[in-house]
């Protein structure tokens, strides 16, 4: 006879499976996601997806999560200029939102039975944790042929504990969207996370914008899954700036030919941060392309890029790059890429790689000699590092606001 054994739980697990029963509001799924952290816990190094980011340990090394009675984040200023604010979760919209868009609220969570990333646990963690922490969501739906001349602002309900969202995402054929997932700061210790799922109908064209700035001691933890169909274009720009724990996933697949995905993004770290980017980009069907870029700036903690493209049999023509740069400014930081390839289809261009190193020492000396000082020839030069792949968004207003979080970060990093 065996008998199975279970870890002992820490003080961030224990914390954490507390927070979600002080949350239950007793639905069945919500209780079942409960059930699923007290019995499995938190990630280790032995789950593979999760290797290079221990959130077992890692979470162990944080201030307490916040309570609720920490401080509300702030209403902000919408990232780009005349967008239209969805609070996720918050009374059904209907069509006031913005023309050809309806938004409802969703009772229950997303499903984490369904593992989207097969090297996790036998379900998904991270819907786990979004679904026992009480999450709330909307469905959005835009309409067949619809142009949404305003962009759409994704957030949670303003938490001082950080927020639960989740959304469902349908976009109708050759409609067109601008959509912005903000992740603000809430309080010191808080635990957010955000699971979203984007539906592309035939011919439609999205920009996806991730802006991630959480706080020194926050935790975020967030997926965003897409299924594209014939002809659909979606189009993803991350920005990393903020946060003590950073896990965000990217899982996309083509279900349509003609389906092209491109993903651009920056991640920005000092000292005591964890950054982890995981993505899938699962080729199902022939004759689709997909871009996977993403540049790092490490001036302290640890950076971690897990990029995945599979091509599946029967998915000829297929044409798949991605590519992780990393710029090392300082010996105290590190950080790790792993770009994989899974191909069952033997007529495709597939391509990745990964490069990390220092300022180019000819490149500063040119800028020094011309009388710039060294501290702004470094910062020009990081600068041009990043905004090589913010200028390939080719949508205005985004790259100004980016550009302008980016200067910011750089003027205050140390």
């Amino acid at each position: 006879m065996s008998v199975a054994t279970i870890a002992p739980r820490t003080a961030a697990e224990t914390g954490l499976i507390a927070r979600a029963e002080a949350m239950f509001t007793g639905g069945d799924r919500q209780h079942a996601a409960i059930a699923v952290l007290r019995a499995e816990g938190l990630p280790s190094r032995r789950v593979e997806a999760w290797h290079y980011t221990d959130l077992r340990a890692l979470l162990g090394r944080r201030p307490e999560v916040g309570s609720e009675n920490a401080s509300p984040t702030s209403y902000l200023t919408p990232f780009l200029p005349n967008s239209v604010i969805v609070d996720l979760g918050a009374a059904p919209a209907g069509n006031d939102v913005a023309s050809g868009v309806n938004v409802a609220t969703v009772e229950d969570t997303l499903d984490w039975r369904e593992r989207v990333n097969h090297l996790d646990r036998p379900f998904d963690t991270l819907r786990v944790v979004n679904a026992a922490l009480g999450a709330k969501g909307s469905a959005i739906s835009i309409a067949d042929g619809a142009s949404v001349e305003q962009p759409i602002e994704l957030r949670a309900q303003p938490d001082g504990a950080g927020g639960q969202s989740f959304s469902s995402v349908t976009l109708g054929a050759r409609s067109r969207a601008v959509i912005v997932e903000r992740q603000p700061p809430a309080s010191a210790g808080a635990l957010s996370s955000a699971i979203h799922m984007l539906d592309l109908g035939s011919g439609s064209d999205v920009l996806w914008i991730v802006v991630q700035e959480k706080g020194v001691d926050e935790t975020h933890l967030g997926q965003l899954n897409v299924t594209l169909r014939d002809d659909a274009k979606f189009r993803l720009f991350v920005l990393n700036a903020g946060g003590a724990i950073i896990r965000q996933e990217v899982h996309a697949q083509t279900v349509g030919e003609g389906a092209d995905i491109q993903i651009r993004g920056v991640n920005l770290l000092q000292a005591g941060q964890h950054v982890d980017v995981t993505t899938t980009l699962n080729h199902n069907v022939a004759h689709t392309t997909s871009t996977e870029i993403f540049r790092n700036v490490v001036l302290g903690g640890s950076g971690v890029f897990q990029g995945m493209i599979r091509v599946a049999k029967g998915a000829q023509k297929t044409d798949a790059r991605l590519a992780c740069n990393t710029l090392l400014l300082s010996d105290d930081g590190d950080f790790s890429a792993k770009p994989e390839l899974e191909i069952f289809a033997d007529d495709v261009q597939c391509g990745h790689g990964a490069t990390a190193g220092e300022i180019n020492a000819d490149h500063l000396f040119y800028l020094m000699s011309r009388g710039i000082p060294e501290p702004l020839a470094r910062s020009l030069l990081v600068k041009a590092f990043v905004g090589e792949v913010v200028e390939e968004l080719e949508y205005e207003p985004a790259i100004e606001a980016l550009e302008a979080r980016i200067d910011a970060w750089l003027a205050s990093a140390h």
